[in-house]
């Protein structure tokens, strides 16, 4: 993957430094590795940030860095990705999260109000909570398994390119 077009959409190591949220995390955020763009930093970290997006919990942003930063991989992709569970997305995703955690623990669906207030969510959580982390818990592990995958595979490709083209503009009658 190109360097640029992956640094051009992820935030700058300040913003990320200084973010309120982060500060809980102090020195540890000036560790360079964490800011390092290569195969193993940028793969470990969409596999983090894919985890945290599929997994209904608040400040998943917190949880990214709480985890890229043992793992020492790229700390501002990890965050950014979580972003994939943003209020568009959300419903959609945990909704299909339920699914498939009632799928595969055979229990029944609940019946979803047409309107989805504070009070139906408090209610229906006593029943909707094991299906909705289990099935969360299998997407995650899924999507990060995928990202990561992906992301070595796409790194890979890019390499093999750039060598051939080296190779080509070396020996253009070859």
């Amino acid at each position: 993957m190109p360097k640029h077009i992956i640094k051009r959409y992820t935030p700058a190591h300040d913003t990320i430094r200084n973010n309120r949220h982060l500060r809980v995390f102090g020195r540890f955020l000036h560790d360079p590795n964490l800011w390092h763009m290569n195969r193993r930093s940028v793969s470990g970290a969409f596999a983090i940030g894919l985890f945290w997006a599929f997994i209904p919990i608040p400040f998943q942003m917190i949880a990214a860095a709480a985890t890229a930063i043992p793992s020492r991989v790229n700390l501002p992709i990890s965050v950014a990705l979580v972003w994939i569970s943003n209020p568009l997305t959300m419903p959609a995703m945990f909704y299909f999260n339920y699914l498939v955690g009632t799928w595969l623990l055979g229990t029944p669906n609940h019946p979803m109000e047409t309107e989805l207030t504070r009070e139906y969510f408090v209610q229906s959580m006593e029943q909707i909570w094991l299906p909705l982390y289990f099935g969360s818990l299998l997407c995650a592990t899924i999507a990060a398994v995928a990202g990561y995958c992906c992301m070595r595979l796409l790194w890979r490709l890019h390499v093999v390119s750039q060598w051939q083209k080296r190779k080509h503009a070396k020996d253009p009658a070859g």
